[in-house]
This record gives C-alpha cells, sequence and structure tokens, in this order.
C-alpha cells in the first residue's frame, strides 16, 4: 500500500522586523494555497512605518509587499481570492483611500474583501494592515 505524500509547504520571508521579533512567514504556499500574513507598510530595514500621513499610499505600498509574496511563491495578483483589510481609524475617509488603491490594483481581479474599522495596529502611524489568500491552478 502506498500512503499519499505529504503536501510541501514553502514559506517567504522579509527582513520585516516584525517577522524576526515573533518569528512568522510573510506568506505560506500550502500546495495551491497561498496565505500572507497581515501586512502593514514597513521599511524592511528600519523598521519605520512608510508614508505615516497617507492610507492611500500605505495601502498601495502594503500591495506592492503583497503581490511580491505571492510571486515569489509562484502566484500573481491575479490568483488572489480574498482579501482582509484593517483600518486603524473608525472614519471613513482613511477607508476610502484604502478602497481607491484597492480597486486601482485589484479591481480587475475582484477577489472577495472585508473592511473592518476601528483596530488598534502595533504603531500608531500604521493606518491600514491587510491580509491576503490565494489559489494557484
Amino acid at each position: 500500500m502506498t500512503l499519499p505524500s505529504k503536501t510541501p509547504t514553502t514559506r517567504y520571508r522579509t527582513s520585516n522586523p516584525y517577522e524576526t521579533r515573533f518569528g512568522f512567514s510573510r506568506a505560506v504556499r500550502k500546495g495551491p494555497h497561498i496565505f500572507v500574513a497581515g501586512t502593514t507598510s514597513t521599511d524592511p530595514v528600519t523598521g519605520n512605518v512608510l508614508y505615516p500621513k497617507s492610507a492611500y499610499d500605505q495601502t498601495m505600498q502594503i500591495f506592492r509587499e503583497i503581490i511580491k509574496a505571492i510571486e515569489s511563491l509562484g502566484g500573481t495578483k491575479d490568483d488572489v481570492v480574498r482579501m482582509r483589510i484593517y483600518v486603524a481609524n473608525a472614519d471613513s475617509e482613511d477607508g476610502q483611500k484604502a478602497g481607491d488603491a484597492f480597486k486601482e490594483v485589484f479591481g480587475t481581479v475582484g477577489p472577495a474583501a472585508t473592511m473592518i474599522f476601528g483596530m488598534k495596529l502595533m504603531n500608531p502611524d500604521m493606518k491600514i494592515e491587510i491580509e491576503a489568500d490565494a489559489v494557484v491552478l
């Protein structure tokens, strides 16, 4: 009797100080599934928050990091099927800016998405944090 082989797990790590500090991977691929951890607009060298005054620019930076992680694991932005967008401020202005960036980058992909307001993030300069899931077939 032959047992099925174990599906390998591949991890993508960056020099982001939070990954080192807490021991997690930026993204993990298991079979066709890619899971991207909560991503913020953090400079991987200094650990400083990039664009502390702009939810739109933070979101665009986050999307660049998410797409880079997915591509490093063999996927593309077209493989993204779900996103969770966490907005620190409970007001809708930052959410609107994040939504504008979402439509600009992922509008043609159309993944399922949730936006949650009023989250306390790791650093008060962080306006947005985003998780993504992709399926590569």
